[in-house]
């Protein structure tokens, strides 16, 4: 942000003493490449700056975003706003913006799409491509780097600057044969970390097993191995409906006076963990307040809610800036080859697909597996099995696990829509028993 549209900002605070502001002002790059049968679909570069203002009277607040602004379009906005606040409801709940003005270590963030050159990218899905063709397999998905800077200023005295660059990648490979798919998928800042050879061994263990016979399985509970990146669905899923702020105030969580109470095995332990050097970090959250390591559970025992400002002030609880979004759940001591001989009859379920909850307070939800579910015998992957509807609930599956890999692997999420976010989690397989199927899709 320029020194003097930054000055501007503080101009309005000071010239406006009975209204309280917080702008956030962001600078937003991506490099978007997707790829289409194993060729380069197409590659978008594109830049944008915002400004998200809102402004508190009393207890009411207006909220207005103005794409690349400027002094001017800002100070009518303004202008606007300050006329219009008065004709809005009170919120009886709200007592005062952020104040946490503690600033978070200085960190140097490398630029990932500097580091990931186009030139990079396309070297990288090259290899990929020319690794999966001899087994009749094409890959599909994006490579995407963004480049992100905001910063928060307030009435109560926040001046804070957000830097992000975070990578998602992810891959599907698809049989021109039978069109089953597998996938494999990274997220992080650390570029460094970006194996392009370890993705490749993985994919192909993957379309190795593919290459099965593809059957139907009965509906009923079965033993499962879940991918990292289904647990972490379940888990953020669970996170974000159970245990904010926000689902206690509605009553929306069987978590409430729960505190300090065992909740899960001792062998679970779940954190948010915005330092974690393998995912996307963030210093701050989206209010300005500092975003440290917290334990959500730890040994099964349910150690905090997500506590934001607001709920933080009306359910008279501590703030603690915690969002979910880098959540990192414990790695146990089984080998994940371990975890696949030891089962009888079972399946390993590689990916979820349109998740809905049923219930949200129960945990209890309905969704499809996807690319890639294989049918477990005898210790072996021996068979793909068409895609599956599940109805579970995620509590029974959190009590329901029984081994847990050595191991984290981490995998991204983003919206993609207008400027994307992208964040990631870290989590390791796991094996859980009685996970029950409702019925079989009939296709891959």
């Amino acid at each position: 942000m320029q020194d003097t549209f930054k000055e501007k900002l503080l101009e309005i605070i000071d010239k406006n003493p009975s209204f309280k502001f917080l702008f956030a002002y962001s600078d937003w790059e991506t490099d978007f490449l997707r790829f289409y049968r194993s060729q380069t679909n197409y590659n978008i570069s594109k830049r944008a700056t915002a400004l998200n203002t809102t402004i508190y009277k009393g207890k009411k607040s207006l909220s207005f975003s103005i794409t690349n602004p400027t002094i001017e379009s800002l100070l009518e906005k303004v202008d606007e706003a300050m006329i219009t606040i008065d004709a809005l409801p009170e919120d009886p709940d709200f007592v005062d913006i952020e104040k946490d003005t503690r600033k978070a270590e200085e960190r140097i963030k490398a630029n990932n799409i500097e580091q990931m050159s186009l030139e990079k990218k396309i070297s990288y899905l090259t290899k990929l491509a020319d690794a999966v063709e001899p087994y009749k397999f094409k890959i599909y998905g994006t490579f995407i780097c963004n480049n992100e800077y905001t910063h928060l200023i307030t009435s109560n005295g926040l001046d804070k600057i957000m830097r992000f660059s975070p990578i998602y990648f992810e891959a599907k490979a698809v049989s021109d044969i039978n069109q089953v798919t597998v996938l494999e998928a990274f997220g992080s800042e650390n570029a460094l970390s970006f194996d392009i050879d370890s993705i490749i061994k993985s994919l192909i263990g993957k379309i190795k097993n593919a290459q099965s016979e593809v059957v139907d399985v009965d509906p009923g509970e079965y033993e499962v191995i879940l991918a990292p990146r289904c647990i972490g669905e379940y888990i953020s899923y669970y996170t974000w409906s159970c245990c904010s702020a926000s689902s206690l105030d509605h009553k929306n969580t069987l978590l409430e006076g729960k505190l300090g109470e065992q909740i899960f095995p001792a062998n679970f332990t779940l954190i948010d963990d915005p330092r974690n050097p393998m995912i996307v970090n963030f210093d701050y959250n989206g209010e300005g307040h500092l975003y440290e390591k917290t334990p959500i559970f730890e040994n099964g025992v349910f150690k905090n809610f997500l506590v934001d400002s607001y709920y933080a002030n009306k359910l008279n609880m501590t703030e603690n800036g915690a969002q979910g979004a880098c959540l990192v759940m414990n790695t146990g001591d089984k080998e994940f080859d371990e975890m696949i001989k030891s089962t009888k009859k079972g399946l390993f379920i590689s990916s979820l697909h349109y998740m809905n909850f049923i219930n949200p307070k129960e945990s209890s939800i309905t969704g499809l597996t996807r690319d890639g579910t294989f049918l477990i015998e005898d210790g072996k992957l021996t068979k793909v099995v068409n895609n599956l509807r599940f109805t579970v609930k995620i509590s029974d599956i959190i009590n329901n696990i029984t081994e847990i890999e050595n191991k984290a692997h981490t995998f991204p999420q983003s919206d993609n829509y207008g400027q994307f976010s992208i964040n990631s989690f870290s989590m390791p397989h796991v094996k859980v028993k009685a996970f029950n199927i409702s019925s079989s899709t009939k296709t891959v």
